[in-house]
């Protein structure tokens, strides 16, 4: 068990380790910033694709050379969920430090997040996903609604979305995603910028992630799958309120911000 653990800590330590791993924070950034677009395209009525991770996806594979963009971004998926699991199950990275029970908690599901996304990029590059007008995030609630104890898996689930929320506005608000990340190696204007992106993505994040757990917890509690809906679904439900559309622009462009951030962090980020 010793020499599993030291040889793990010296692959963690390695420069190629710390490449994979910030390769897993560029391609986050581009999936935010093609989300944001979308919202952007659903705001003004010209969607092309549903304003989340799947539609990000299958904007990128409809580009020219999109399956070698997939593939690039694939691979920095699957770096960045290899990183949040080394820190969620070592609890240690070398330039990070050690991590406390709360960080180890988010990094594993974060690892879990991720892992899901690049399993769907592998199933949008092979192209046998599903249709982009499936509606798989409204028909999942209402098959687990009509299990044993369904009802209390989907209020569950929104109840973790609330509380993932609340950590990004917590984040956002009082400006802690900055100790996660080399400030002292940034110039005073490029500080400031870094700064104003991570504070509005991480608010767009709580206000989307917030919208979702609202959403689950309602289904739940009136027990009607049709309002448990996924980033797409709430986006869109969001622009039907009064000033909505005003709202969907300010969180896409929160997004798109919040993915600029994270490509920004793959340079400085703490590995």
């Amino acid at each position: 068990m010793a020499t599993a653990h030291r040889t793990v800590h010296e692959v963690t330590a390695g420069r190629n380790f710390e490449r994979f791993a910030r390769t897993g924070y560029v391609a986050r950034g581009v999936l935010y910033v093609l989300m944001g677009i979308l919202a952007v395209e659903l705001a003004v009525g010209q969607a092309s694709n549903r304003p989340n991770q799947e539609g990000a996806l299958r904007l990128v594979a409809e580009q020219t050379f999109g399956r070698v963009l997939l593939v690039l971004i694939a691979v920095g998926l699957l770096g960045y969920t290899v990183l949040r699991f080394t820190q969620a199950f070592i609890g240690r990275t070398p330039e990070a430090g050690r991590h406390g029970a709360a960080d180890r908690i988010s990094a594993f599901a974060s690892g879990c997040a991720y892992a899901i996304f690049f399993g769907l990029a592998i199933t949008v590059l092979v192209g046998s996903a599903g249709s982009n007008n499936g509606g798989g995030a409204e028909k999942a609630p209402a098959d687990i609604l009509g299990m044993t104890g369904g009802r209390w898996i989907v209020l569950g689930a929104g109840v973790v979305f609330l509380g993932v929320a609340a950590y990004q506005g917590w984040m956002g608000a009082r400006r802690r995603f900055l100790k996660y990340t080399k400030t002292e190696r940034m110039s005073r204007v490029g500080l400031r910028n870094f700064t104003i992106l991570g504070v509005v993505g991480h608010v767009a994040r709580c206000v989307v992630f917030a919208l979702v757990g609202t959403f689950l917890v309602r289904a739940a509690v009136e027990y009607d799958p049709k309002e448990a809906v996924g980033i797409d679904g709430a986006l869109q439900r969001l622009q039907d309120h009064a000033y909505g559309t005003l709202a969907l622009v300010a969180v896409a462009i929160g997004l798109i911000a919040f993915g600029v951030y994270s490509a920004v962090d793959a340079r400085y980020r703490k590995i």
